[in-house]
C-alpha cells in the first residue's frame, strides 16, 4: 500500500502505529515504514500555500483540517494536527498544542496547552494530558512500540513520558514524573523494584521520587546528591477515583 493511502486510513482510525495484541503492545512496521517513506518522498516547500506564512515544511505532510463535523474541538490559539494522525469524536485540543504523523487519540481525550503527543503514539478514551506534557514519538527503530497512554489515564502537568514507555489503564502520572528506558520505577505498595522502561500498572498513582547516587561514585554520595526514579504510591479505589470526578465533568 502507498504511504499516502497509508496516511488516509490513518486519519480514519483504520490503521495504527501499533496494537494490542495477546495483552502486548505491538508496532505496526508497515505503517511506520510508509511514515519514513513519507518524509524521504517529501520536498520542503512555503507554507504559505498552505496558509502559514513564514514556515517551511514537507509539503506532502500538512496540517490536518476539521470541521464540526468531526466532532473535534480544536481551540484556535497555535495548535497543530499533521498529516496522517487520527483524532476522534469528543477531543478537545487547547493552544498551543501538537499531535503529529502517525498518533492516535481517542474519544473522549483532553489535549491541553503545551502539551505534544509524538509521532506514532497511541493514547486511548478519556486520557487527560494536562499542561506542558511530553508525550514523546518513535520512528525508528521501525519495530520499537510507540509511548502508550491506555484508556482513562491522567497525566499531571509538566510530566515527560518518552522511548516507548507504556502507561496501562487508569493509572494517573503526577505533574513533573519522567518516565524513559533510563528511570526506575519503585513500586512501594508491594514494595518491589519493577525495573527500567517496564509498564506503568493499571491504575497505579505515580510520583516523582529520588534515589541515593551509585557507590560507584563516592563523591557523589558525599554531596548527598540523587537520581531521579518515578515511585508507585498508591492504586486507585473509590476515593482516589472521586478526585477526578471534576475532571471528568469539566470534559
Amino acid at each position: 500500500m502507498h504511504w499516502n493511502q497509508v496516511f488516509d486510513e490513518l486519519e480514519k482510525g483504520k490503521l495504527r502505529a501499533a496494537n494490542k495484541i495477546d495483552g502486548q503492545w505491538v508496532a505496526n512496521r508497515e505503517v511506520k515504514q510508509a511514515i519514513l517513506d513519507a518524509f524521504k518522498d517529501g520536498e520542503n516547500i512555503d507554507c504559505s500555500e498552505m496558509g502559514w506564512q513564514g514556515f517551511v515544511d514537507k509539503g506532502n505532510l500538512p496540517t490536518r483540517k476539521f470541521t464540526p463535523a468531526d466532532g473535534v474541538r480544536l481551540v484556535p490559539g497555535g495548535s497543530s494536527v499533521r498529516r496522517g494522525a487520527y483524532v476522534a469524536k469528543g477531543v478537545i485540543i487547547m493552544p498551543p498544542a501538537y499531535i503529529n504523523v502517525g498518533a492516535f487519540v481517542d474519544e473522549g481525550s483532553m489535549i491541553d496547552s503545551h502539551a505534544l503527543v509524538g509521532s506514532c503514539a497511541q493514547i486511548g478514551k478519556n486520557v487527560h494530558l494536562s499542561a506542558a506534557v511530553q508525550i514523546g514519538g518513535v520512528l525508528e527503530p521501525i519495530g520499537q512500540a510507540p509511548v502508550v497512554l491506555e484508556d482513562d489515564t491522567f497525566v499531571g502537568a509538566g510530566a515527560v513520558i518518552v522511548e516507548g514507555i507504556q502507561v496501562l489503564k487508569g493509572a494517573v502520572i503526577a505533574p513533573g514524573v519522567i518516565l524513559s528506558k533510563a528511570v526506575p520505577v519503585y513500586d512501594c505498595v508491594n514494595e518491589t523494584l519493577l525495573g527500567r522502561g517496564v509498564a506503568i500498572p493499571e491504575n497505579a498513582i505515580v510520583v516523582p521520587g529520588s534515589r541515593p547516587i551509585s557507590a560507584n561514585l563516592p563523591w557523589a554520595q558525599e554531596m548527598g546528591l540523587s537520581l531521579n526514579c518515578a515511585i508507585i504510591v498508591k492504586y486507585r479505589d473509590s476515593k482516589s477515583d472521586a478526585s477526578l470526578e471534576l475532571e471528568q465533568f469539566l470534559r
